[in-house]
């Protein structure tokens, strides 16, 4: 069924990332231009793995700027994934770059693409790799499981082409497929007895294995030990105690259902989802999709000893609403 579906998801993640950015993209997002575009996603969807996902994404940047380059953002810090049309691509790979300030800092803080003076970058990247002809540089988000997972740096090279709209829909349509590719391998577990993956299987993440050694120290120094309880824990009362391993593997199996379930959710209401966490109305603007999405989880796993965690809600307001119960209005069920 998963794949009957997949042609028509393919095509649902272009419309709806040309629909959201066509304003930017003006004249551009017609004719040609549009045709062009839809090519580049469709060279990011035929990829079978996040690593030839996300090689595609850098291969259609240059499309539409001279060089770029993927830094992946984890514990506070950013590094090199990979560049391309740069003279010496391979070193960029574990490179450290400041996201405390200029257009790095502002694409985390705003989640959307910055452009402006490629000096408002990493000055050290700059002097490694050479600043643009034009000084003009775009940095983007890579948005996964509504987390900013790596920036994506584009200039223009030697040459005079930098289309930051473009580029947005290319990095754009690139998160929304590692979120179905996700989702998908999330079904297909679920429909199977198939063991739990190890902790450092990247079946979410596709930067799961990238850990440079300069980084670790700043991994130990900024984790903290667990904080009190969540909204969302606490809605579920916490963990049951004294369960069997046969209960505990329902248990993980209802968590991770409940996840699948309001990562569709999210997925295809990215515009209700931002409006409702703005206006702290959510349950009001998303009640079909929710109640349907409760009624599934229910119908699965309501009469399994996982059903009196409420991990459908624990979810819910952990994921949907930010752990913060507010944002789901009045009228959200308690």
């Amino acid at each position: 069924m998963l794949e009957r579906q997949l042609a028509s998801l393919r095509e649902s993640v272009v419309q709806e990332v040309l629909r959201e950015i066509s304003p930017s993209l003006g004249e551009r997002a017609s004719g040609s231009s549009t045709g062009a575009l839809k090519k580049a996603v469709a060279a990011i969807q035929a990829g079978s793995t996040q690593k030839e996902i996300l090689r595609a994404l850098l291969d259609n940047t240059v499309l539409y700027g001279g060089r770029a380059a993927l830094f992946v953002v984890k514990n506070g810090s950013a590094t090199g994934w990979q560049g391309i049309a740069f003279s010496n691509n391979d070193t960029i790979k574990d490179f450290p770059i400041d996201i405390t300030s200029g257009l790095a800092a502002q694409a985390i803080e705003s989640r959307e693409s910055e452009c402006g003076a490629a000096s408002q970058f990493d000055r050290r990247f700059l002097a490694t790799f050479g600043a643009p002809s034009d000084d003009k540089a775009v940095v983007l988000p890579l948005l996964l499981r509504d987390k900013v997972s790596a920036l994506v740096y584009a200039d223009a090279g030697s040459g005079s082409m930098l289309d930051e709209a473009a580029l947005d829909v290319v990095v754009r349509a690139t998160s929304a497929w590692l979120e179905v590719i996700s989702q998908r391998r999330q079904a297909q577990k679920e429909g199977t007895e198939a063991s739990e993956p190890s902790p450092s299987a990247p079946s979410n993440d596709p930067f799961a294995a990238h850990a440079p050694i300069h980084a670790a120290k700043a991994q130990l120094e900024t984790e903290a030990p667990p904080a009190a309880m969540s909204a969302a824990a606490a809605w579920g009362g916490g963990t049951r105690s004294a369960v069997t391993s046969e209960e505990t593997e329902v248990d993980r199996k209802a968590q991770r259902f409940a996840r699948l379930l309001i990562d569709e959710i999210k997925l295809y209401n990215h515009a209700k989802v931002s409006e409702g966490r703005k206006h702290r109305d959510l349950y009001d603007r998303l009640k079909d999709d929710i109640e349907k999405s409760r009624a599934t989880y229910q119908k699965r796993y309501g009469n399994t000893p996982a059903g009196g965690a409420d991990y459908f809600n624990q979810e819910l307001i952990r994921s949907l609403a930010e752990d913060d119960i507010s944002l789901l209005g009045r009228n959200f069920r308690r």
